[in-house]
């Protein structure tokens, strides 16, 4: 049931998909409320719940730990914390799941940026205790920046203030505060308890002023928003296949076709399409796969394109739709998280990934990063770890980027280092070129 790589669209079968991510502050119970929504919805063998109850009786515990079902790492289980973004499989009778569990420590805020980037709802969570922390507004922050379509709060261990309704009242309008803040209005507020159950799986009878679904039951019926075969088509290339004449048959020597997976849209045979950044049309000859031609090919679907005009393209270029094909550009201007332990200053020479294209670039400014009390933006003249700042870009050459806010696909991209190859930033798009916005303009 635990995997640490992410999975095809396709792995699950039971309804629609529903890709889910979690995240929370140390100590806010996002362990124990993964295992009692894997234990409560009977998507664990019987052999782990097995070895989860031997574990909680060698440590001395009453009651099973549900935790350890999702702490699946050694050192994880050791330390008593999450570590890395792991990836988790369930379905019920109306769903099927693919759930990202993201760590709560802030020097892993980049592992939750991961997780959160391809999630359709994020469930963030708070102890009713403390109420909204620095690691939630960043949580919250990175949810925004994201454009995650929907996100639910768990304000939890509500069992620990006796059920009381005051206490959830108290942390549920600083949250709302926060998300109005933020421009986050597809918000859900939920009491748990996820050490007991309460509202995980089943409406508890514990909180009778609570008149909103169980988390679950919630998780069940939200639509997935942010379909990418409603947007304009988008196609990188990963690689180009053209056979050599020694190793195939004679009616093969020509064969030239452009493979990748479809980013957003969907592509049909005879649609008229630009291949980026040189500008060049053509047509759609033909969709191939391994198991034979296409008429169409929809967003997520790994197929080889055919084009009916012989066009140089290599790795990076990107075919789109020709009418409403994007500007290349080599001027960026966007949102980073920064992750990495060097700081980022103007001036800096790093490689800039956008799709399966990579360039050089270097960092002409940095226009402030966010101050995760007041919401502002602060005047900077260098970005730290977990910083969320602006910075402008100019590349080395051309990408075919779009804003974030139009696609979550084309509008993300990369910083690595140069030398050490290394990931230290995850950048969303906010204009490029002549279309980018004031650098005043601090929205997220």
């Amino acid at each position: 049931m635990t995997s640490t790589h992410a999975p095809e669209a396709g792995a699950l079968s039971s309804g629609t998909l529903l890709r889910l991510a979690t995240a929370g502050s140390v100590d806010d119970g996002k362990s124990t409320l993964v295992g009692r929504l894997l234990h409560d919805s009977k998507s664990i063998l019987a052999d782990q719940l097995d070895a989860v109850q031997r574990v909680s009786r060698e440590r001395g515990l009453e009651t099973v730990d549900l935790a350890l079902l999702t702490d699946g790492l050694r050192a994880e289980r050791e330390q008593g914390i999450t570590i890395d973004v792991a990836y988790r499989y369930f379905a019920t009778d109306r769903r099927s799941f693919v759930l990202a569990d993201c760590p709560g420590h802030v020097q892993y805020t980049r592992n939750t940026v991961t997780g959160s980037s391809t999630a359709d709802v994020i469930v963030l969570l708070v102890d009713v205790r403390h109420g909204v922390l620095e690691q939630t507004r960043r949580h919250l922050a990175v949810a925004s920046l994201l454009r995650v379509p929907h996100v639910i709060v768990a304000v939890n261990k509500i069992d620990l203030v006796g059920y009381d309704s005051a206490a959830f009242d108290q942390v549920e309008a600083q949250v709302r505060s926060l998300a109005t803040d933020l421009g986050i209005s597809a918000l859900t507020v939920i009491p748990v308890s996820a050490l007991l159950g309460d509202n995980v799986v089943d409406r508890s009878d514990r909180t009778p002023w609570y008149a909103g679904p169980a988390l679950l039951e919630l998780l069940e019926e939200l639509p997935t928003a942010d379909r990418p075969e409603q947007e304009p088509f988008r196609f990188p290339v990963q690689y180009v296949i053209r056979p050599q004449a020694a190793a195939v048959s004679p009616e093969h020597v020509e064969y030239r076709g452009y493979a990748g997976q479809v980013a957003a849209g969907v592509v049909r045979v005879g649609d008229e399409v630009a291949v980026l950044p040189s500008g060049r049309r053509s047509t759609v000859s033909g969709i191939d796969t391994a198991d034979g031609e296409l008429a169409e090919a929809f967003a997520g679907q790994s197929v080889t394109l055919r084009l009916a005009d012989d066009i140089d393209l290599s790795r990076g270029d990107l075919i789109a739709g020709s009418a409403d094909a994007p500007e290349p550009t080599r001027e960026l201007e966007g949102f980073v998280c920064w992750l990495a332990e060097r700081p980022l200053r103007p001036g800096d020479g790093v490689l800039l990934k956008h799709t399966t294209r990579t360039v050089r670039a270097k960092v002409e400014g940095i226009d402030g990063s966010l101050d995760l009390d007041t919401l502002s933006n602060l005047p900077s003249e260098q970005l730290g770890l977990n910083d969320i700042g602006r910075v402008r870009l100019r590349l080395a050459g051309e990408v075919a980027a779009e804003a974030y806010a139009t696609s979550r696909r084309t509008g993300s991209f990369l910083l690595v280092d140069a030398q050490g190859g290394q990931t230290l930033a995850a950048g969303m798009v906010v204009g490029t070129g002549a279309d980018r916005p004031a650098a005043a303009d601090w929205v997220i």
